[in-house]
């Protein structure tokens, strides 16, 4: 069975950090461009960062340009987003999907293949 499962969410004070992972079971992500989304209560899921299977990288939310950054270790079959100066607007599900392909566009984060149940980030004080 494919599956993604996000860990490493949790409580927050705002300027903190927290550090999301990713894990694939059932397949490796080495030939899968990663996303990471996200859907704050009320409003609609955006795409946050993704990531090429190869390592390049594309952020698409302005507003965490600078302050979250994703990675991948291929061995461990794991994505990262380290989230560093978290704010309350970052308070959202975080969601982590998956495409086969080898690179990310705006075509692949709007169709992926895979996706996990998310984590809650909560950022308050």
């Amino acid at each position: 069975q494919l599956q993604l499962v996000e860990s490493g969410g949790g409580l927050v004070q705002p300027g903190g950090s927290l550090r999301l992972s990713c894990a694939a079971s059932g397949f490796t992500l080495d030939s899968y461009a990663i996303g990471w989304f996200r859907q704050a209560p009320g409003k609609e899921r955006e795409g946050v960062s993704c990531i090429n299977s190869i390592g390049g990288i594309t952020n698409l939310a302005d507003s965490v340009k600078g302050r979250f950054t994703i990675s991948r270790d291929n061995a461990k079959n794991t994505v990262f987003l380290q989230m560093n100066s978290l704010k309350p607007e970052d308070t959202a599900v975080y969601y982590c999907a998956a495409k086969r392909v080898p690179f990310c566009s705006a075509y692949v984060f709007r169709n992926m293949d895979y996706w996990g149940k998310g984590t809650l980030v909560t950022v308050s004080s």
